[in-house]
């Protein structure tokens, strides 16, 4: 069955005459307006809008027969499904006409306000009801004209029977958040975003609905809700809400515009007046839309009224999506209060220390209307300002500047790395410029290549040997490198000489170096006791050069060495006959003393095999590795690869045959731990893309700490994981894409004219498991202000080293074209509603492009069907799966080790129980498992109020665990919320007084097993193990050391998560006036709003002086 709610349709409200006041006019007892449906493209299988005028309803897969019993039908996929047949015309309340449009142009209204939404409603549309047992029906929904009703058609039921009194509804649920949705069969089927309820009457029965799109969902739920609110008064209120802000803002900037007080300004004047407003509307589209509009008044002369200029400005520049999430916050009003936006601040975009002073602080850096700036009001406009203004990009601002620890080894981190820096095309013929290295540098780029030749006039000369690029003068490249080596960063430099020099022109090397970086160069010789290399920290201001060198015993002025010729290489590769791997013969030449004595701490050796390198190789000693061999490493010895760059710096360059200079996947060897991955900086594209991207989340610096389970000396970590990491807890990623704007057209695209049909593509790079992607649908026609309204869910075991990849394409049938794209680390991620700003296929900013998203991380595992878990696994614990300690066949060793079991049970059952404890307060507050418990309290607020409009749950927030306290008698639903929130504070409780006991038995079990990891190799040869047995014992040690570590790690952030829940229900009890002692009255800040005796008096867990937390480095 083809997933509900994916059609591009929006609801409309054309058909009822587009005013609130032909509604009052229906009830005042005038003439009936006659109403309209629009079938144009409502996206239903197979037919058409059908209304009760129509003899069937396409899709139903219920057969109603002729004793009125439901049949269900088969609905697989590909079987079309029968219809519903209308036996008794005489039901229908009245006709209604179907209309059908061959307009290419949209012709709806968007739905900025109330009075559109109620015009909607009382139009009606085609939805679907969700019954149990997998029964979806597809039915008519609209709203009496009286605004008293909901009803539906056609029905089993009497007429007056097949209705919901808007007075008896409690509440309206968006999303699929109720008992129905979550235990139906087509679960999986529905969208999210198109899905909602209306929870009614006394015992709270759900009536549950599918939307043919995500606006007409929003639509419904935003009218309902005034109804709620309002009931009888709705249309006062709306009118009184008319936009009164926008209209006294526009008219301002219009009476500025009209000086000479005509009551009209000139057309050209109105179209720059709505692009300074707006600056990613195209001026023709403007000037078309008041033209337009003219036409529509049968109007003759250019010139705009204030009332024409305000229109065409609420018509180009209202974002519907915007709108809908306003009033989500505003309690049914057209603006946001200090408070509302409050709640929106911290229950949404995870600002802490939120006060309305800090409300007030938004409202008057972006509330454009003195009215609002007056009364503390943020309207659509305003809204609409905050959310495209820096504040809420996606990229989180700490990661702006240098945010990780640099005080490392050197081998600890990902440098940002160029491969034939020279070069500003390919590497076979293209032509060689210092531009290369000043572009590199000014990327931040760490590691730079110089590929050195002798040159005419006794001057060396950079470019690639055996090939047909151009050169430049060495001399050159070191001034570039001077200015501009620490411009964009602080950091060490590297610059990795590949010297083809005679020792003549060596010397002249020597010279220029020395002249012209001087001290800048670090000539420091290693020590043998350091046992790794300086930190960035230390190395600060320094240019480290990376080349071959002389024995310590040579004492002349030259010596022998191998050559490094990446070019001979390519070069022999090309004219290879035999696509075989053919070995490369090395070359030996003479170096100059002076030149090795430069380099120190990268030292060029080749790599000859794992075991000889961890025997062997000095931790200032630095392997190349080409990227087809450093591949087959990461393929075939995962493990020993991680282990090997813990400890020596690894630089993987691209393969020779990559004369085009493209660019291999940085992440493939990322997750092996190589630290210089040597990218070709002119050429745009996917690859660099991550490079960029990735090298970002730490203040660009050029420098990015890897993982800590990539870095501990006792850890296990394989490369080419397809499971979740040991000792790493998985996060699930849910991104809904919302909107877009101003998507211009791809470049070098004529075939369509200026149309775009964009769709949108979610990529996560990172190890094996994690990669994956999701697509939204194509939006036709429509690069301007296209909306998506999709959500997807990604898994990340790993994310520490996981990107998101946000990508825009044009649908093209000759082949999609691409837009724009946006590249993120997964850590860099801001929850809540953001924009995305898009960049080209060369990394520069689109003008006004944007992506309209909505980000939630949780740290619930999948696993199991959602309709049964929502969003989250929900084991009991005889299904728990515990995490256990391998058998290494050392006795003495594996003693120690099986200590750990009792406790790693018991850890996993206090995170566990704590967690599934919260999943089904979450559903019965209404809200996914995505959802904080923030909202839970604010969703929950509006069902707590009685009749005499006070709480009939209120919490007691003098002790450390807030508890519920009923004030009465209590509906059974509201029992069931009661009870299920004692289970969660119970289980926290149980959490916080019980982890610290199980942490210090887990770490004891750890420090045990340390003491035998000198000795391990000796232990393991004295019980007889050899070969691939004394291989594997190792390896099931660090294994074990790891799942400790993890385990421990996640018991503390599981504190943590309780600690935050407890002050989320603290201070939303407060915010939502549910304390039990009173309203929250004068109080204004989150901090001050915390009481002695409340939330300090939670134990932190701290370890003792001297002891660290498993996994936790000293740093």
């Amino acid at each position: 069955m083809a997933e509900f709610g994916e059609n591009n349709d929006r609801l409309s409200p054309s058909n009822t005459g587009g005013t609130v006041a032909a509604i009052r006019d229906d009830m005042d007892g005038k003439a009936h307006c006659e109403v309209s449906v629009s079938n144009g493209d409502c996206g239903m299988t197979g037919g058409d809008m059908v209304g009760p005028g129509s003899s069937a309803v396409p899709d139903s897969p219920v057969l109603e027969t002729a004793n009125d019993a439901s049949v269900v039908l088969d609905t697989k996929p590909g079987i079309p499904r029968r219809s519903s047949i209308i036996k008794d015309g005489s039901r229908q309340r009245k006709e209604r006409k179907k209309t059908v449009s061959f307009s290419s142009m949209p012709a709806e209204k968007k739905i900025s306000s109330a009075s559109d939404c109620i015009n909607a409603m009382v139009d009606g549309s085609e939805l679907k009801k969700v019954r149990s047992n997998s029964r979806v029906y597809h039915r008519y929904f609209l709203l009496d004209a009286d605004m008293q009703s909901l009803r539906w058609e056609p029905s089993k039921k009497e007429s007056e029977k097949a209705k919901i009194d808007v007075k008896s509804i409690k509440e309206v649920r968006t999303g699929k958040n109720t008992e129905t949705f979550r235990t139906n069969g087509v679960y999986d089927q529905i969208s999210e975003d198109c899905a909602f309820s209306v929870i009614y009457g006394e015992n709270y029965e759900s009536l549950d609905l599918v939307a043919n799109s995500a606006d007409v969902a929003n639509t419904w739920v935003t009218g309902l809700r005034y109804l709620i609110s309002y009931g009888k008064h709705t249309l006062n209120m709306i009118e009184s809400n008319q936009n009164t802000m926008r209209s006294s803002w526009l008219g301002d900037i219009f009476n500025q515009a009209d000086a000479n007080n005509s009551k009209h300004i000139s057309l050209c004047a109105a179209v720059q007046l709505i692009k300074n407003l707006n600056p990613g509307l195209k001026n023709v589209k403007i000037e078309l839309k008041f033209k337009e509009f003219h036409k529509s008044k049968d109007k003759t002369g250019c010139d705009v009224t204030k009332e024409e200029f305000i229109e065409v400005f609420h018509d180009l520049c209202t974002r519907p999506e915007i709108y809908f999430l306003l009033v989500q916050f505003s309690s049914n009003k057209e603006f946001l209060d200090t408070k509302d936006l409050m709640m929106f601040l911290e229950a949404e975009q995870g600002m802490a220390q939120v006060s309305e002073d800090t409300s007030l602080e938004v409202i008057q850096s972006y509330e454009p209307s003195k009215k609002g700036q007056l009364n503390g009001w943020l309207s659509l406009d305003g809204f609409t300002n905050y959310l495209m203004s820096p504040e809420c990009h996606i990229f989180d601002p700490e990661h702006k500047a240098v945010c990780q620890d640099m005080s490392q080894p050197l081998s600890h981190y990902y440098i940002n790395a160029s491969h034939n820096t020279y070069l500003i095309e390919d590497q076979f013929r293209g032509p060689s410029d210092i531009t290369g290295y000043i572009r590199a540098l000014k990327m931040s780029c760490r590691s730079v290549e110089l590929d050195v030749w002798d040159g005419p006039d006794n001057e060396p000369v950079i470019y690639t040997g055996h090939t047909m690029t151009s050169q430049i003068v060495f001399r050159s490249v070191c001034e570039v490198v001077n200015k501009y080596a620490f411009v964009a960063s602080d950091f060490p430099l590297i610059m990795c000489l590949e010297n083809h020099c005679s020792v003549k022109q060596q010397q002249v090397m020597f010279q220029h170096l020395k002249k012209i970086l001087g001290d800048k160069i670090y000539t420091d010789t290693p020590k043998h006791e350091d046992g790794y290399l300086p930190s960035p920290s230390d190395l600060k201001g320094k240019i480290l050069l990376k080349g071959k060198k002389l024995a310590t015993t040579c004492t002349s002025s030259e010596g022998e060495v191998t050559d490094e010729d990446e070019g001979a290489e390519m070069s022999q590769r090309i004219n290879m006959e035999s696509a075989e791997q053919q070995s490369i013969t090395q070359k030996k030449f003479q170096l100059s003393k002076d030149l090795s004595d430069l380099v120190t701490l990268c030292k060029s050796i080749e790599f000859k095999d794992f075991p000889t390198a961890f025997q062997r190789q000095r931790h200032w000693e630095f392997c190349s590795f080409n990227e087809v061999y450093a591949g087959r490493c990461a393929s075939d010895f995962p493990g020993d690869f991680v282990n090997y760059n813990k400890k020596f710096l690894a630089r993987v360059y691209p393969s020779p045959m990559r004369i085009d200079s493209s660019n291999m996947n940085p992440q493939d060897f990322w997750k092996c731990g190589c630290q210089i991955v040597a990218m070709n900086y002119q050429t745009p594209g996917l690859m660099m893309d991550l490079n960029i991207g990735w090298f970002r989340q730490n203040g660009n610096c050029g420098y990015v700490l890897r993982p800590a389970i990539m870095r501990e000396q006792v850890s296990y970590f394989s490369a080419n994981t397809k499971d979740s990491v040991p000792g790493v807890s998985p996060q699930l990623l849910h991104i809904k894409i919302i909107s877009g704007q101003n998507f211009p057209k791809p470049k070098g695209s004529g075939a369509k004219g200026d149309v775009v049909d964009p769709y949108v593509y979610v990529e996560i790079h990172g190890i094996p498991a994690d990669c994956a992607e999701q697509r939204t649908k194509t939006v036709s026609q429509n690069g301007e202000n296209p909306l998506f309204d999709e959500s997807f869910e990604f898994q990340i075991n790993l994310p520490e080293l996981a990107m998101v990849r946000f990508v825009v394409l044009d649908d093209d049938y000759i082949g999609d074209e691409f837009i724009g794209q946006y590249t993120i680390p997964f850590e860099c991620l801001q929850a809540g509603f953001r924009h995305i700003p898009l960049q080209s296929l060369t990394g520069e900013m689109l003008p006004h492009a944007w992506l309209f998203v909505h980000v939630a991380i949780t740290n619930r595992r999948g696993g199991g069907k959602p309709h049964k878990r929502g969003l989250s696994v929900r084991k009991g614990k005889q299904w728990r799966e515990y995490a256990t300690m391998r058998v290494l066949l050392i006795k003495a060793v594996d003693d120690v080790f099986k200590t750990a079991t009792l406790p790693l049970r018991e850890a996993a059952d206090l995170r566990e129980n704590m967690q599934n404890a919260i999943v089904p307060f979450k559903e019965l507050c209404g809200l996914s498992t995505v959802a904080n418990l923030k909202q839970c309290i604010l969703a929950l607020s509006s069902r707590l109020m009685g009749p005499d409009n006070k709480p009939l749950l209120v919490f007691n927030l003098k002790d450390q665990y807030p508890n519920m306290e009923p004030q009465g008698l209590l509906p059974e639903v509201l029992k069931k919320v009661v009870a299920t929130y004692d289970t969660m504070i119970q289980t926290s409780r149980c959490l916080l007084e019980n982890s610290d006991g199980v942490y210090e038995r887990i770490l004891l079990t750890q420090k045990g097993a340390m003491e035998f990891h000198e000795n391990l190799h000796e232990m393991a040869v004295k019980e007889g193990l050899k070969g691939r047995k004394l291989t594997k014992a190792v390896e099931s040690f660090t294994w074990n050391i790891t799942i400790l570590k993890g385990q421990a790690d996640l018991l503390k952030h599981a504190r943590s998560e309780v600690q935050e829940n407890l002050k989320q229900i603290h201070y939303a009890a407060l915010t939502c006036n549910l304390s039990k002692d009173g309203p929250l009255g004068s109080v204004t800040g989150s901090e001050s709003r915390v009481r002695p005796g409340s939330l300090e008096v939670i134990p932190e867990m701290v370890p003792r002086e001297g002891e660290r937390f498993p996994g936790e480095n000293s740093s």
